[in-house]
């Protein structure tokens, strides 16, 4: 029998298989266990001071080359190992020493790697701003606002929370009307309901800015863009009770 050569003066026997008749599914497993051990020496290295235990996000490069052309996959194998991180059993205050940069930097990644992917803006508005740190809290709402400019039509869920975050747990009027006021500017689309675009009005309601929100709600009513007799009468209602307001102002 002839010997078979994949280097030269490497011969190997016929029950063995060159590299190319791997199955592709095979090398996504070997390829995600790599991966896994790469997460796991990064987690347990002996630089994990609080704070700093989360390494760099691999680049795109190195992402793509290790998804094989099937990118969502490995985004949600990640999208796991990310979660993972800081959440152990008995900790009070999870994801508290997590770099939020390096933490920004991963999600960014993962939505490049699925545009269309919600879990990562999930995790971004529902999780990792809702913990008690201010400064993270901020960092983590404009990274959710700068993805949400990238794909308006999809992402706009995630903005609207973020303006709740702002609103409520920040106290920030005017950061809550900036996202409010995005949403109504970028996100047209007809599935868009009208209380997301509505935000804005609201919250210059809260802010005293009565004309301003009278303006905006009546400029709903007069465009037409109110299809349902139940949200008409409410608006109509608030726009009344907005001009009383007014009126006592002045």
């Amino acid at each position: 029998m002839r010997a078979s050569w994949i280097l030269p003066g490497r011969p190997f026997s016929a029950g063995q298989r060159p590299f190319a008749c791997v199955p592709t599914w095979v090398l996504v497993c070997l390829l995600a266990a790599l991966f896994a051990q790469w997460a796991v020496k990064s987690r347990h290295s002996p630089e994990s001071p609080a704070g700093a235990e989360l390494a760099p996000p691999p680049g795109m490069t190195a992402l793509r080359l290790a998804s094989l052309g099937d990118p969502i996959p490995l985004a949600k194998l990640l999208t796991l190992h990310l979660q993972s991180f800081d959440h152990r059993a008995g900790n009070p205050l999870p994801y508290q020493s997590l770099d939020y940069r390096r933490l920004a930097g991963w999600l960014e990644q993962l939505l490049r790697l699925d545009p269309v992917g919600q879990y990562p803006l999930m995790l971004a508005s529902r999780v990792y701003a809702e913990i008690p740190n201010e400064p993270k809290q901020r960092l983590m709402l404009e990274f959710v606002y700068a993805e949400f400019l990238k794909d308006p039509g999809r992402r706009w869920p995630w903005l609207a929370h973020a303006a709740v975050i702002a609103k409520h747990r920040l106290k920030d009027l005017a950061l809550a009307r900036r996202y409010a006021a995005a949403i109504q500017q970028h996100a047209t689309g007809e599935d868009v309901p009208l209380w997301a675009r509505q935000m804005e009005a609201f919250i210059l309601e809260d802010m005293n800015e009565l004309e301003a929100a009278r303006l905006m709600i009546g400029g709903f009513i007069e465009k037409g863009m109110i299809k349902d007799e139940g949200e008409l009468r409410f608006l109509e209602q608030r726009l009344q009770e907005l001009e009383r307001k007014a009126a006592v102002a002045k």
